[in-house]
């Protein structure tokens, strides 16, 4: 590979949530994940979440998440700036739910240079398009 074919790689975070109640059995699910380009991006989309849900948790969970939200996730952002993972986890009665935020390096998919398609993509039939049913 010639360095202009070499895939590159970006600096990024992988955020997660998880969830574990009787629901779900003994192991959790994961319920969402997004990349992030950089620490508050990460931060904000687990802010968001917890926003969400912050009203219906028990008072308790609810105190914890409005501190956290009114100042205490700028640690949050201070730890994965220094590629430290994250990770803020509230409990509802017998469900938890956990967020997790970790640097990680993206790999940029390769970009076709060529002006010809493979030859392989003669071969290829497209489905005929059918009408939506609503």
């Amino acid at each position: 590979m010639t360095p202009a074919t070499m895939p590159t790689l970006r600096p990024g975070y992988w955020c997660e949530c998880w969830t574990k109640s009787p629901a779900t059995g003994e192991a959790p699910v994961l319920l969402a994940s997004c990349d992030a380009d950089n620490a508050v991006q990460a931060v904000r989309w687990i802010r968001i979440a917890l926003r969400t849900i912050t009203s219906a948790l028990e008072p308790q969970a609810a105190e914890r998440a409005r501190r956290w939200l009114a100042g205490g996730y700028v640690s949050a952002i201070e730890a994965l700036a220094y590629t430290t993972p994250y990770e803020i986890t509230v409990s509802h009665r017998d469900t938890r739910i956990q967020w997790t935020a970790r640097p990680v390096l993206f790999l940029d998919p390769a970009h076709r240079t060529a002006t010809e398609l493979p030859a392989c993509t003669e071969t290829f039939t497209p489905r005929p398009k059918t009408p939506t049913p609503y």
